[in-house]
């Protein structure tokens, strides 16, 4: 009897324990054409959902349990290091449907998809979407290499209805970013020595001028940094949102 209210107890426990981990925070936003729903998964990893259609990018299994998320009409990828690039978390939430928008590197690595280059622009399941650059300036690994070389990397301005999304990859705040025009979101990694400073995503946001910005990718950075250094932009609306 012990024994069975012991293994009652643990699976009561597992479930609430497993339950609370998937519980992720997620944020509306109005568009011409709808409701975009955007849910903060972890570290480089989103959800979209956009009417019927369910947009994931950069999907990680460390990040969540992909058993259990929607599957995905749209996959984009922004580079193939294993923490945006991951074949087990694509395969559990792809139909024979599922259209994927990715890199060369990552089409090679995966078999399949859309290959965008940095300033191609597709449409793709009734949205636009834009490939960007996404590149390190300053750092570089101990080879002289810099861990996201032009190129490889894309981030993409996806546009739903009225409102255009940039999702920036794994970049630092490089020049083409004040090309970017209307933003209305903008998503800027901030995590050292990988992407941007806390100074460099606030440069990138001043070129940008994102009417909402989110660090994502932030890892143990101190966000209240950023915070301090857009506190006189007060166009620009800076929310801070749990990543897993």
């Amino acid at each position: 009897m012990k024994k069975f209210m012991f293994i009652l107890c643990f699976l009561f426990f597992h479930f609430i324990f497993s339950y609370a981990g998937d519980k992720l925070e997620s944020d509306i936003i109005k568009t011409s054409e709808g409701d975009l729903k955007m849910t903060f998964v972890g570290h480089g990893t989103l959800l979209f959902e956009f009417g019927d259609m369910v947009i994931h990018i950069d999907p990680v299994s460390r990040y969540a349990s992909y058993d259990s998320m929607p599957k995905a009409d749209l996959i984009l990828i922004t580079h193939e290091h294993g923490d945006h690039l991951d074949k087990e978390a694509i395969e559990k939430i792809s139909t024979n449907k599922t259209k994927y928008v990715l890199t060369q590197i990552c089409a090679e690595r995966l078999g399949k998809g859309t290959v965008m280059k940095n300033g191609d622009s597709k449409e793709i399941n009734g949205l636009t979407i834009e490939a960007v650059p996404a590149y390190n300036i300053v750092h570089k690994r101990g080879n002289g290499e810099p861990y996201h070389p032009k190129g490889n990397g894309n981030g993409y301005v996806i546009h739903f209805g009225d409102k255009k999304v940039y999702v920036a990859g794994d970049t630092e705040n490089i020049p083409e970013m004040a090309d970017l025009k209307d933003i209305y979101c903008a998503f800027l990694p901030m995590n050292l020595p990988y992407t941007m400073s806390p100074e460099m995503a606030a440069d990138a946001a001043k070129k940008i001028r994102p009417e909402i910005l989110y660090p994502y990718h932030y890892g143990s950075t101190d966000t209240n940094e950023l915070v301090k250094l857009l506190e006189k932009e007060k166009d620009i609306e800076l929310r801070i949102r749990q990543l897993q």
